[in-house]
């Protein structure tokens, strides 16, 4: 790889605008970026950050795109977006991608997210990350962060690529982020870190969503929220472990402990719902409940929530 770095970005959204921002203070990234409905803002003025831990910034991408096919083959591609109709996505990102060249990042909610990458790029390096930073992009092109920034990384395993190239791959992009000075760690397996999130996505995005309350409203609301968002929980942990990730059922207690030390939140699929946009509901739910029927586990609370919100995101999307 040559000393300057390719990279691009899909999903110029509040997350995506964020690691943009860290991705740029390298000065060997040449970055381009796909923006859809901010794009002309972003084109004209930049990308703003307001952050409590980097202090405000504005920045311009080397490129500002509308689409993929704009780009020749890049060396990374970041893909920040949604995790939504992701075959789609994968075929849509089909121009940027060399297959001996480029790594696929995942910065996205669920599991199951790097699937449809691996399906239609089988030669390629993918680096699948969990992300906890605490962003919104309070008007086209301009985002706030607040002082809740964290990240693991780690390969997605591929027997077709030499692992000495990938680890290459994987340090490479690392040292961008070190260079960026955000929080992250590098991991051996990830997957544990993408279910641990999915336990506190499957309950809260779900309860918040489904209820239109938030996360100490719906807590308060019965004598029966507790015990019924510690079992959605407990049928997440029992999935995850059939899959042949070890979670623990201390976890509960410690994100109910998490939960109950902060005020009442919502969610991004509350947002998504009240916006009247698709939702990440196939990654958050759909995958563990295929995953559950596929190996004979009892999981009747994530199921039930799984049919209720794919109703409520089939009129959203009949509504665009």
């Amino acid at each position: 790889m040559s000393s300057q770095i390719d990279v691009l970005l899909y999903g110029l959204g509040a997350i995506g605008s964020f690691y943009a921002f860290i991705l740029s203070k390298s000065d060997r990234v040449r970055l381009t970026v796909v923006a859809r409905s901010n794009y002309e803002a972003v084109k004209a003025n930049g990308i703003t950050i307001n952050s409590e831990n980097h202090g405000q910034h504005t920045f311009h991408p080397h490129r500002v795109v509308k689409s993929a096919a704009e780009v020749s083959p890049v060396d990374y591609i970041v893909c920040a977006h949604k995790a939504i109709d992701q075959d789609e996505v994968a075929g849509r990102l089909q121009p940027a991608v060399d297959p001996k060249r480029t790594t696929i990042v995942v910065i996205q909610n669920g599991v199951g997210n790097e699937e449809p990458f691996r399906k239609r790029f089988p030669d390629n390096t993918i680096i699948t990350c969990v992300t906890w930073v605490g962003a919104t992009q309070t008007s086209p092109g301009i985002v706030k962060h607040t002082k809740s920034e964290d990240m693991q990384i780690g390969l997605f395993p591929n027997l077709t690529v030499n692992s000495q190239t990938e680890k290459q791959r994987l340090e490479t992009f690392a040292g961008l982020l070190r260079n960026g000075k955000t929080r992250f760690q590098v991991l051996d397996d990830i997957q544990v870190q993408r279910w641990e999130k999915v336990v506190w996505n499957i309950a809260w995005n779900s309860l918040t969503t489904l209820t239109m309350v938030d996360t100490q409203t719906w807590l308060h609301s019965s004598e029966d929220a507790t015990p019924f968002t510690r079992q959605l929980m407990q049928e997440a942990i029992n999935i995850a472990r059939a899959c042949g990730v070890p979670l623990k059922n201390e976890l509960i207690d410690q994100q109910m402990d998490k939960i109950n030390a902060m005020p009442g939140i919502g969610s991004s699929m509350q947002t998504d719902c009240k916006c009247g946009r698709p939702m990440e509901i196939d990654v958050i739910l759909g995958f563990p409940v295929r995953k559950a029927r596929e190996l004979g586990i009892q999981a009747p609370y994530v199921e039930a929530l799984y049919v209720l919100l794919r109703a409520v995101d089939g009129r959203l999307r009949a509504a665009l």
